[in-house]
């Protein structure tokens, strides 16, 4: 366990971002899951831009790499045209 003030304070902030980065993490993943599914074009090209802009931002907050980013993007546009 932690015996210093300021690691016990580290701890509380690590944990604190620990978690509201997995709330934005697993809320955009629900949200590629629902485009990946759907099967209609126009929902799709409506979905895509919010999909793109959530990713954009996840990989800003270096939540998800950037590399990682641009592939999810590039394979959600590929199924959203295919549509």
């Amino acid at each position: 366990m932690a015996n210093h003030k300021s690691s016990k304070k580290r701890i509380r902030q690590t944990e604190k971002r620990r978690v509201h980065n997995r709330y934005y993490a697993v809320t955009t993943r629900n949200v590629m899951r629902k485009l990946r599914a759907t099967e209609d074009k126009k929902e799709g090209e409506e979905l895509l831009p919010k999909v793109v802009s959530m990713i954009d931002g996840l990989a800003k907050r270096n939540i998800i790499h950037d590399n990682k980013a641009a592939n999810l993007k590039s394979s959600l546009t590929k199924k959203v045209n295919s549509l």
